[in-house]
């Protein structure tokens, strides 16, 4: 099967700890929440990480530098080593670095993550649109960034100075619910001057090329709760994913997920990397088995019968879902057999 058609989720006998070398993780919605560890993440990623598995933590989060990053996750109980972590700041840093010469100037619209990474690439931070900046970045400066950095931005962009963003995220999961992402911050700055930034942050190849480079994975396993940035970028580096449920993806975006977007494995959490995954078996006439359920597409729904484990109904809903859908996005109403599902 190609990988662009991705009918139905797949199953793998060994656990996926062991079927993968690296797991490049997301953070946010994945790991932590609010800056709380997710409830199974710790002692998940524990005994992957004692069963020979690489962690490599991947994020469009451009605020934090990969020491900060490193240092909050060991305290959460998940020891990490900078080394560890691959930002979003230093994917568009080396995009920056590979179009302007060394020592030149970046205007920082943005946290410290944006500006160690600049310098880790032999570029020079500043703060002004005056300061003769040869370029501007925009990444998540966190939510007391002042409304004054977005107009900086506009004045060095309006005048014809490259502009460079780490990610477009329009949301970030924090720990009272979902907030406004860089990508909201960064559309303040398109209205203003109707230009377009050059983006370095999932899923985007410039944020891949990084994790690869970084980390030396030979056969990765992207996790994230992303379906347009993780779920993406996985398709677009040509490697398989997981999706966990404990983020922004909710069972209606997954069903009506487009081919780009349709994640190789689904669990709930973490603990979803320490076994196999089920089986979605093609039951015939347009129907789909996993564990207990079978799922179909009627004419205007998608119907499920049986009993069992949510998430093997979820899986069977998803094949239903995606082979009536073909390369586009399914249509079918969904929601009654999704309550019935609980998800």
């Amino acid at each position: 099967m190609s990988r662009s058609v991705r009918t139905r989720p797949e199953g793998s006998g060994q656990a996926l700890s062991e079927a993968y070398d690296t797991a490049l993780l997301d953070l946010d919605g994945v790991v932590y929440a609010g800056g709380s560890a997710i409830a199974h993440a710790v002692e998940s990623l524990a005994a992957a990480r004692e069963g020979g598995m690489h962690l490599a933590y991947v994020t469009n989060n451009a605020l934090r530098t990969p020491d900060t990053v490193a240092a909050h996750l060991t305290e959460l109980g998940i020891p990490t080593g900078a080394e560890d972590v691959i930002t979003s700041a230093q994917a568009v840093a080396r995009l920056i670095s590979e179009q302007v010469p060394k020592g030149a100037r970046v205007l920082v619209i943005g946290g410290e993550g944006l500006r160690v990474a600049l310098r880790e690439r032999g570029l020079v931070p500043v703060e002004s649109a005056d300061d003769d900046p040869v370029a501007v970045v925009q990444g998540y400066g966190g939510p007391d960034l002042p409304w004054g950095r977005f107009a900086e931005a506009s004045y060095a962009v309006a005048r014809g100075v490259p502009w460079f963003a780490s990610n477009t995220d329009l949301t970030i999961p924090s720990g009272r619910g979902i907030a406004p992402g860089n990508g909201a911050a960064v559309e303040v700055v398109r209205i203003a001057t109707g230009a377009e930034p050059q983006v370095a942050g999932k899923p985007l190849p410039p944020m891949h090329r990084e994790t690869i480079l970084r980390t030396g994975a030979r056969r990765p396993l992207v996790v994230g709760d992303r379906l347009d940035t993780d779920i993406e970028g996985a398709f677009n580096g040509e490697v398989d994913s997981l999706l966990v449920l404990t983020g922004v993806t909710d069972g209606p975006q997954l069903l009506a997920a487009p081919p780009q977007h349709r994640p190789t494995y689904v669990d709930a959490d973490l603990r979803g990397m320490l076994g196999g995954q089920p089986e979605v078996v093609d039951a015939g006439e347009g129907a789909f088995r996993c564990g207990g359920w079978t799922a179909r597409s009627g004419a205007d729904r998608l119907e499920l019968g049986g009993e069992g484990e949510a998430l093997d109904g979820l899986r069977a809903l998803c094949a239903a879902a995606w082979t009536a859908a073909g390369e586009g996005v399914c249509e079918l109403d969904g929601g009654k057999a999704l309550a019935r599902l609980g998800i």
